[in-house]
């Protein structure tokens, strides 16, 4: 392909709206294209890698065994009512009618049209297991789209199913795509950890998640160095620890005018924050909670929206907060509430003595306050963040390290979540019927192109690996007017493309670096120069992952070009 001829515009400034480096580079590079907030077109240089990423999916899901089709992105609402989720998406579904007033969706997932297909299909025993593939557009309708692909409200997802006769199939199959992925991942040239992960929507008994590490990632990752055990900040577990035993000391009221924050506490009481227990009222589907952890801490939000299973959960109203302490806001606690509502609270206040809390009364706190004898508890459980430091969950010697990571992949063990909603069975040899046993597997095709960017560049641009690179040579003619150092650079580009390699030529008549800062900013694997020695032969190599340009015969170049 010629440069001239390319529909490529590159950037030499950062675009203001693009906060991480796949989302600046792709946008210099001439890879997408904004339409709207979370929606971008793909550019002729990001196809063709977002195609060479797609391709290596599709290798590896094939040689798993599993079988590809593709399904409608524009579904019926029936099939997700008939599972419960046309409520439970809330309002990340893309909802529509048609002309004759039937409802639809633009499908945000696909478990119930591959469930309904198989249920359909399938009727005994002898037909499972089967895994289907699609790879597909899925619609979102993001709170706040951001990153670039990373977080959109279209984009391309490969998501498999399994279907299978029992457990024992089940993990037989899950584990046959966990390889397939560790597969894809390792081809892509990708740093990533296997994750815990939180079933969230999809449902199921447990699930993991592939994380790239990333300094930018959206996602926490928690993990621990003596056993190994890694999980994603929403889904790691918090030991408790044993049980205060100090005597419970008489309650007091303490006068704290303006103090409403856990820093403003510390140091207004002259103590750790590990003494104070925060209580945050949440509208859970419309029911108002009251969630209870340390000072130090952090409610995680998707801990306690499972205990609800619930489909919409935010931070209560003002006036709802107010309704219900008698105070204004920061001065809530347990036990002077206005009304009966539900009190969560965290295992580790469980096991506190004589903390402090607020006195549903403005501008005053309880000191000495202790669970069982001034309030009770609705529910306990692990409703906190994991912080650095944490003991292990699972072995309970190690301490728990955070890093940052962007999820590209997540595999689910579903069982018969879906099946039992959908009535998908099959005979067995007995002929009686059972549920299908299912898994879901997801890749993000886009997220994972932008995830390879952001661990594959410098200053200067993107370094494609080349199993994905756009195209995996560039030949650069310094002097485009020169009859020889244009001779030269078309031998190199007709005897590269007559070998199969992918090759681009600058034909452009432009200043040497401009064409360089190009062949940098898109990421091309190796650069041929056709310079000064042209007429003895000679050109100058320069792999873009190295520093360091040699001088060779064209014909030593070439032989470099197809080793790539």
């Amino acid at each position: 392909m010629r440069v001239s001829r390319l529909f490529m515009a590159t950037q030499r400034e950062i675009p203001a709206d693009a906060e991480i480096p796949s989302h600046q580079l792709m946008l210099r590079a001439g890879l997408i294209r904004k339409v709207a907030s979370g929606i971008y077109s793909f550019m002729p240089l990001g196809y063709r890698t977002y195609r060479k990423v797609e391709a290596v999916i599709r290798e590896e899901m094939d040689k798993a065994g599993a079988q590809e089709l593709i399904m409608p992105a524009l579904l019926p609402a029936e099939v997700y009512q008939e599972s419960g989720r046309w409520e439970k998406f809330g309002p990340e579904m893309f909802r529509l009618s048609d002309r004759g007033g039937r409802s639809f969706c633009l499908g945000p997932t696909h478990e119930e049209p591959f469930t309904e297909a198989v249920r359909d299909t399938i009727s005994s025993y002898k037909q499972l297991p089967v895994t289907l593939y699609q790879i597909q557009h899925k619609y979102r309708d993001e709170k706040r789209p951001r990153f670039g692909i990373m977080r959109g409200r279209e984009f391309v997802m490969k998501d498999a199913y399994s279907f299978d006769v029992d457990e024992a199939g089940l993990s037989e199959s899950y584990d046959t795509m966990y390889k397939a992925y560790r597969a894809i991942f390792d081809r892509l040239g990708l740093d990533y950890t296997v994750v815990d992960a939180d079933s969230g929507a999809m449902g199921g008994s447990g699930s993991q998640e592939f994380m790239v590490k990333s300094e930018v990632g959206e996602d926490g990752i928690c993990y621990c160095d003596e056993c190994g055990y890694a999980a994603n900040e929403e889904k790691a577990g918090c030991v408790t620890p044993a049980q205060d035993t100090a005597d419970m000391l008489d309650i007091e009221k303490i006068h704290t005018p303006d103090v409403k924050t856990i820093d403003d506490l510390v140091g207004y009481m002259n103590c750790g924050a590990d003494k104070f227990v925060k209580t945050i009222l949440y509208n859970i589907d419309g029911k108002i909670v009251a969630a209870m952890c340390r000072g130090d801490r952090d409610i995680n939000e998707t801990k306690l929206a499972n205990l609800y299973d619930a489909t919409e959960m935010e931070l209560a109203a003002f006036v709802d907060v107010e309704r219900v302490t008698g105070a204004k806001v920061g001065f809530a606690g347990p036990v002077g509430l206005k009304e009966k509502i539900d009190i969560v609270v965290d295992s580790e206040v469980s096991v506190m003595r004589n903390f402090v809390v607020g006195a549903d009364e403005t501008d005053y706190h309880l000191k000495n306050v202790n669970i069982g004898r001034d309030f009770e508890a609705t529910t306990i459980a692990d409703i906190r963040n994991a912080v650095e430091g944490d003991v292990c969950p699972k072995c309970g010697k190690g301490r728990m390290k955070m890093a940052r990571g962007v999820e590209v992949g997540h595999i689910f063990k579903l069982g018969t979540k879906y099946s039992k909603a959908l009535n998908c069975v099959y005979l067995d040899k007995d002929g009686k019927s059972n549920l299908v046993v299912m898994g879901c597997y997801g890749i993000g095709v886009g997220r994972t192109l932008a995830a390879i960017i952001e661990q594959h560049h410098d200053d200067n641009g993107i370094i494609w690996p080349a199993e994905v690179a756009p195209y995996k040579a560039i030949v650069v003619p310094t002097k485009v007017n020169d009859e020889a150092n244009m001779a030269l650079a078309e031998k190199i580009y007709s005897d590269l493309a007559a070998a199969g390699v992918e090759v681009l030529i600058d034909d452009r008549n432009e200043r040497p670096g401009v064409k360089f800062k190009d062949a940098d900013l898109i990421g091309i694997p190796l650069r041929i120069t056709v310079g000064r020695r042209a007429g003895e032969g000679i050109v100058e190599v320069k792999r873009r992952d190295s520093d360091e340009a040699v001088e060779m015969t064209a014909d030593e170049a070439v032989a470099a070009a197809k080793e790539i």
